[in-house]
């Protein structure tokens, strides 16, 4: 969507964004003590300034390298007399957030006039923000599916009495795929993507009994919410039944929505300040979660191709991180439950 570029591939540009991305991810994610101890600031005790500054470069490297390809082949068309904005031609291909930003950069009568530099910066954003974020998401919720089979098969027999097997779920079929949508919800829960939010004050207020000075940061654990067994009956279960019928205690978790208006649950934030990805995130990870469980059962394996046997084989042990990301790849070998035509 942002590149037109095959990013399933070991090698060249997939590779290497992926590499990246994940760098970058897990720096935000680690404590840096001259962060926090103020006659540090200057000094690189850890090697963070050492990191980041070589992450940066290979980064604008990177995006350098596909957005001059890019302009190229921009030339290319309007020298053989292809329109690459505003109306298209019927056989043109359809122009990708790429090529979006480049026209909005070439368009010198735009109300706001994008530079290379904000190009660069809204890339790596969308590519941290929202690329890792969703690829965490469906891998937590394969390693839950696969430590809960009971989980897994209903979740399978819904798609199957919905869709069937002879097509491949689509978007269009998530209205229908309850249980699907429960276990979103609870994959949210126990693995917010994004686990600590961050705000600043703008100015002095009272929350409680506590006083928030102008300018201060905020920090707004929602992994923690996500396992308070004051918000949640047996938080450290995984069970999506906890969504689709009334809690015997408060019977509120049927009625909580991720969109923001439910405070015990908010895996894309809330406000004015909500993650702007969220429509696309709730059509495409559980439609990416239901082709992949509709179509393949999952075998762990380790490294070196090795089948893992025995409870609760898979790790699920975290690491520091931006999206608070496994600690150990998930590594699967897919075994073929259907074959449906797309």
């Amino acid at each position: 969507m942002m590149f037109s570029i095959k990013c399933s591939g070991t090698d060249g540009q997939a590779e290497e964004t992926r590499t990246l991305v994940r760098e970058v991810t897990e720096i935000f994610g680690e404590f840096n003590i001259s962060d926090i101890i103020w006659f540090f600031k200057n000094v690189d005790l850890q090697g963070f300034r050492r990191r980041f500054m070589d992450i940066h470069k290979r980064y604008d490297s990177l995006l350098e390298k596909i957005i001059s390809n890019r302009e190229m082949v921009r030339k290319e068309k309007k020298k053989n007399g292809r329109r690459i904005n505003g109306d298209v031609d019927d056989d043109e291909e359809v122009r990708d957030f790429l090529d979006i930003l480049l026209d909005a950069l070439e368009n010198e009568k735009s109300e706001i006039q994008l530079t290379r530099d904000h190009i660069k910066a809204i890339i790596l954003d969308f590519l941290t923000a929202a690329t890792d974020t969703t690829a965490m998401a469906a891998e937590w919720a394969l390693a839950e599916l696969i430590n809960n089979p009971n989980v897994l098969e209903k979740a399978q027999e819904e798609i199957d009495q919905v869709v069937g097997k002879s097509r491949l779920v689509q978007e269009s079929d998530l209205p229908n795929l309850p249980y699907l949508q429960a276990i979103i919800k609870e994959n949210f829960r126990l693995h917010p993507p994004i686990p600590m939010l961050s705000r600043k004050s703008i100015e002095d207020c009272q929350i409680g009994n506590y006083t928030i000075p102008e300018g201060s940061l905020l920090f707004v654990n929602l992994w923690s919410i996500g396992r308070d067994p004051k918000v949640w009956s047996n938080p450290m279960k995984f069970n999506p039944e906890r969504f689709l019928k009334p809690n015997e205690s408060n019977g509120l978790e049927t009625n909580i929505d991720v969109k923001g208006f439910s405070y015990q649950l908010l895996p894309f934030g809330t406000g004015r300040r909500g993650c702007p990805g969220i429509n696309l995130a709730l059509q495409e990870l559980p439609t990416t979660l239901a082709a992949m469980i509709q179509c393949f059962n999952w075998k762990v394996v380790n490294l070196e191709g090795v089948e893992i046997k025995g409870n609760d084989f898979v790790d699920m042990s975290e690491r520091p991180g931006l999206t608070a990301p496994r600690a150990h790849d998930l590594v699967c070998v897919p075994l073929a439950r259907c074959s449906p035509v797309s």
